[in-house]
Order: C-alpha cells, then structure tokens, then sequence
C-alpha cells in the first residue's frame, strides 16, 4: 500500500491534488510533519490562498545568508520554477538540486544520493550550513532528511520539508528555515561558546526584530528604541550563521511579521518574551514602545521619554499627509495589518483589510484596533474574497496581490501591487508616516485620466 502511494505520488506530481500527497506522506512516514505543519500553519476554509510554490519562502531565506549553502530535493519543473524565481529576485548563488525518477524514489536511492549532495557540498573552508529542502514529492513520498548527519567536518546540515499541502504560503515558509536553524544555534548556545556576530555589539538590553524588513525599517526603530536605553539585536531571519547566536542574546523578540510561529517558539525556549504588532502611526508606536518597556522591564520614565520623542514627529508627518481615499489592502506579506492602521491614521477609510496569512496572537492587537474602527479582516483570504470585497467597497485604490490588481483596473479602480510598492517602501515610525501616505496620493490623483483611458479603449484587448 505504501509503495503504490509512493509511486502515484511520484507520477502525479505536485498537480495530484493535496489529499493525495498528503495520503502519501502519511503512509510514508511524515504524519507527525503533517500535524505539526498544521498546527503552526493553519489553513482556512479553502484549502489554500492562491500564491506561488510556498517553499520559495525557505529557498529565499538560504539564499540571502552568507556561507550557505541551499539544495533542492523535488520535481524537476518544481525546481525550475523555483531557481527562475530566486534569480528573478535577486538571488546571486546557486541552487543545488537532487534529481530523482520513480525508480530512485521507490527504491530509497534518492535518499542515498540527498546524502552525497551534502557530503560533497559540505566544504568547511566556503560553508558555515547546508540546507536540503524536501518539495511535494519527496516529502509525500516520505524521504527522511532527518536522518541526515547533524554536521560534516564542522558544517551544520539543516533538513527541512516544505510541502506545498502543508505549508500554505511562502511566507510560512520563511518561518521553516528560520525556525529550524534557530532551534539548531539554540541547542549549540546551550552547549557552550559560540561565534560573537561579525562587527560591533551594542551594550545593555536588545530587542531581536522578528520579520523580513525593508533596510531602512531597522535603523529606524532603533531610532525609536534609543531614548529607552535599548538596542537592537541581529534580527530574523538572519544573514549569516552567527547572527543566530546574536539574536537569541536580546532581552526580548519582537514579532513585527506575526506568522513566525516556528522562530517565536524558539525564542520563548530560550526564555525570550515576545511582544507583537509593531511602531506604526502614533497609536501603534505608543502601544508597541510601552509592551517592548514591559518586555525588557524599563522604567516608566525610560518609556515615556521615547515616546515623547517619536510620537510627535510621526504625528507632524501624518497632518502633513492627510489621505480622504476610500481603499482596500489586501496581501501575502504579513505586514497588511499594520499597513491599513498607518493609512487609517493618516485620514484613508479601509473597510476592508485581507491578508494571506493566519490569525495568530501577535496580530491581535491589529486585529482589534482595525475592527474597532469598523474594518473587516479576512485572514487566510482568497482572492475571490478579495476581489467580492473590492466589487462592494468601490474603492478609490486597491493594494493588493497581481490578480486583484488585474481584476480592479478591469473595472477602472487604480491600484498597485503591494509587495513591489508597498513592502519596498518604510513602514515604521515618521519614516513610513511619509512613505505610504505618499504612494496612496501619487495613485489616487490620477484615478480621473485612468478612467478617461479606461472609457476610450473599451473593451479592447492586445
């Protein structure tokens, strides 16, 4: 029985359908992947939002640390795609990849050549790290990474699975390979000495960002931390192997990104408190300063005084940068939440706010600020929820992801793609205060010639 699903598993594909694959792996083996998956992960009502292969997430997050190296173990057009995107993304390494055939997978070969792959990548003098990332197939098809060697001539080898019916998306999977190398550094800090992080340490307590950040957005809360006394500490997820041991070494972690459910499980290990949402708007900085002073037990002065310095700068960007559109925010990033509180601030009625990802505690705070200002929001949204939510409101803009940015200019409703225009932009204290507003106004302004275009072209189509 198992051997058969193994192989329709192999034949089908990542188009087999997820009950399928998910009858494979546990027949294989990876029921308890399957449950913890599901746990961190939780889908919604649909089986799944619609975005790109989830375990670019990971390779994204191996790609970008330095003395990495990242292996794929999947479908050769999985692999494509995925090396097509990472390169598209700015990706300047290699990816390694195990190719396999039914043959090799039945048998348990794939698994024997996953081993010499890193055997032969786990070179002491270029690698601090390997990571093997099991796609649909392999996983489904129950080849166990985690009897991989832990290291190799002083190399740490890092096996994850990262099925797309079981990861919903890819920034999820971001979570996987943070919170597995994290728990990795974890039980070596435990051990004893390890690597101090490259350049120069702050003094005193630190903050760990949680998040995959714009560059400027770091800098900046420091900026907002600095009156308390406080420091950052090397965020997640990390750059380089060392920087692990960095970020374990704060005081508290902050979950900016809520989703990371792995990473923020490792950190609450090692006795870290975490404090959710983050410094945006006057109202979101105020709240998020005073639970990062309770987080790492400053006194109340020390809390007040950086506030009394962030807030009124944030609040002269804002009244500078007055919105009176009506809009939607929709996206995949984890930051839509706290998007849609900003522009509120500054004056944009949202009604309606979905995001990709699960309901966990650290948007809460978001959650309840939005809907008590009347704002519905949709975790685990589909697009078609996004798209009936876009029909009703007849917004003025619509931040959202490319098929709901398609769908609004089909009805002469300007919009932009919120992960090229707004995730590249500052979102944090006075900066964000002028950068998204900015955006929101540059579109709006020329809802009228689009639809003086719109109405001169019809329906016409290239």
């Amino acid at each position: 029985m198992g051997d058969s699903l193994v192989a329709k598993a192999a034949e089908s594909s990542c188009h087999g359908g997820q009950e399928t694959m998910r009858a494979a792996a546990r027949a294989a083996g990876k029921s308890e992947l399957l449950e913890r998956l599901a746990k961190d992960y939780p889908q919604g009502p649909h089986d799944q939002p619609q975005s790109m292969c989830p375990a670019f997430g990971s390779l994204r997050v191996g790609l970008r640390m330095r003395r990495v190296a990242t292996i794929l173990s999947g479908s050769a057009c999985c692999v494509y795609g995925l090396t097509f995107t990472s390169h598209f993304y700015g990706a300047r390494r290699s990816v390694g990849y195990v190719p396999f055939d039914s043959e090799t997978l039945v048998t348990g070969q794939l698994y024997e050549d996953i081993v010499k792959a890193v055997r032969q990548t786990a070179r002491p003098d270029d690698y601090d790290a390997v990571v093997i990332i099991n796609l649909c197939v392999p996983t489904a098809s129950g080849v166990p990474l985690d009897l991989l060697p832990k290291e190799i001539d002083g190399v740490r080898i890092i096996g994850i699975d990262v099925p797309g019916f079981g990861v919903p998306t890819h920034a999820e999977a971001k979570d996987v390979l943070a919170g597995a190398m994290l728990k990795y550094a974890r039980a070596e800090a435990e051990r004893g000495a390890v690597a101090r992080p490259r350049g120069a340490l702050a003094e005193g307590k630190k903050i760990s960002l949680i998040g995959e950040l714009f560059p400027a957005d770091p800098p900046g809360i420091a900026a907002l931390l600095a009156p308390m006394g406080l420091a950052l500490a090397p965020g997640l997820p990390a750059r380089e192997w060392r920087d692990l041991y960095g970020a374990l070494d704060c005081t508290a972690a902050a979950a900016v990104h809520p989703f990371y459910t792995a990473t923020i499980r490792e950190f609450a290990a090692a006795g870290r408190p975490i404090v959710g949402s983050a410094p945006v708007g006057v109202d979101g900085t105020a709240d998020w300063l005073e639970a990062v002073g309770r987080a790492a037990d400053m006194p109340a002065a020390a809390v007040d005084a950086a506030k009394a310095k962030a807030l009124p700068a944030i609040q002269a960007v804002l009244d500078s940068s007055r919105l009176s559109a009506r809009m939607v925010v929709s996206g995949y990033e984890g930051s839509e939440l706290l998007v849609a509180r900003l522009l509120m601030e500054a004056g944009a009625q949202i009604p309606y706010v979905g995001t990709a990802l699960p309901r966990t505690p650290w948007s809460e705070a978001d959650c309840d600020w939005l809907e008590a200002r009347g704002t519905h929001v949709q975790y685990r949204a589909s697009l078609e929820q996004d798209v009936n939510a876009m029909r009703e409101v007849k917004p003025d803009l619509a931040l959202g992801t490319t098929p709901l940015v398609q769908a609004a200019k089909e009805q002469s409703i300007p919009a932009v793609y919120f992960t090229n225009m707004v995730s590249a932009r500052p979102l944090f204290g006075a900066a964000g205060a002028g950068a998204l507003p900015a955006i929101v106004a540059a579109q709006t302004a020329g809802r009228e010639r689009f639809s003086r275009m719109v109405a001169f072209f019809g329906d016409a189509t290239c």
